[in-house]
């Protein structure tokens, strides 16, 4: 009888531990996190003696388990594959619960819920890559534009980029500047291949690319800035830049001024010497 209400107390005192445990290291900072649309759900601190589980929903809809996060013991859940509708909004609770293999009386466990998060209108957009293309006659650039690969695949398991997800609501916005200036412009291109022709022919310019989504709230609107990348600086000779007429206009006036600069020295010295020999010719009569 003793045994048995010793063994009585010791399960309570367990179970009674148990619930003080998950209810004093309740889950903390939970947020999400998505980059490309590797949406990650984290919070803190990393259990010790209970765990966590992830239950989740469409807002309005009924709340589901993640399978690979119940009863976890990390503090964080990848939910990139359980958010089909990218455009709806979810919400998530992280639930305190003893650790597998421990049993509890409790109906109800702790819980913290998450803000609500849309996969489309809240993902943030990553580095874009690009390449700059001169053209001939120097006066186009032309950037091409990588569209940034996603955490997401179709029916065929192909991998998913931005413009495949975004369609036509996807932009890019460039900054762009003279190499040797400070004062900066700014294009925004629905397309990949942006052409830039405002530029002076044969100037080396620089630009950074980042993805814009005019739809999205300010705050979530631009996506990280690319790379800086200018244009290599062009060795154009001055018959290029200025043209042969141009050119052969500045040497017709160079010469006439150097003529005319020839002409007033040979005058100015014929004067003198004339002034001379009048002189001469006075001072010998005067002699007479």
């Amino acid at each position: 009888m003793i045994e048995c209400v010793n063994q009585f107390v010791n399960q309570l005192f367990e179970s009674i531990s148990i619930v003080l445990i998950m209810y004093c290291f309740i889950s903390q900072n939970v947020a999400w996190s998505s980059v490309n649309f590797k949406s990650m759900l984290t919070w803190s601190p990393k259990p010790t003696n209970y765990s966590y589980t992830v239950e989740f929903s469409e807002l309005g809809q009924d709340r589901e388990r993640m399978p690979h996060c119940i009863r976890t013991m990390e503090p964080e859940c990848d939910l990139t594959a359980e958010l089909k509708n990218l455009k709806a909004y979810y919400s998530a609770d992280i639930l305190s619960e003893p650790m597998r293999g421990v049993s509890s009386d409790l109906i109800e466990f702790p819980h913290v819920r998450s803000e609500k998060f849309s996969p489309y209108y809240d993902t943030a957009i990553g580095r874009p890559e690009f390449k700059i293309e001169v053209s001939s006659d120097k006066r186009k650039m032309t950037l091409h534009v990588t569209d940034v690969p996603t955490a997401l695949f179709n029916e065929d398991n192909k991998r998913l980029n931005i413009r495949d997800v975004f369609g036509d609501n996807l932009q890019y916005k460039v900054t762009y500047r003279k190499a040797k200036s400070t004062g900066k412009k700014e294009k925004i291109s629905k397309s990949s291949i942006i052409e830039l022709t405002d530029l002076d022919q044969g100037v080396s310019y620089c630009f950074y690319v980042q993805g814009f989504l005019h739809f999205r709230v300010l705050d979530k609107q631009h996506g990280e800035i690319s790379s800086y990348q200018c244009s290599p600086e062009d060795n154009t000779s001055i018959f290029e830049e200025y043209g042969v007429g141009v050119i052969a206009g500045a040497i017709l006036i160079i010469i006439l001024a150097i003529t005319t600069i020839i002409i007033v020295i040979v005058m100015c010295c014929r004067r003198r010497k004339r002034a001379k020999n009048t002189g001469k010719e006075g001072l010998a009569l005067n002699g007479v």
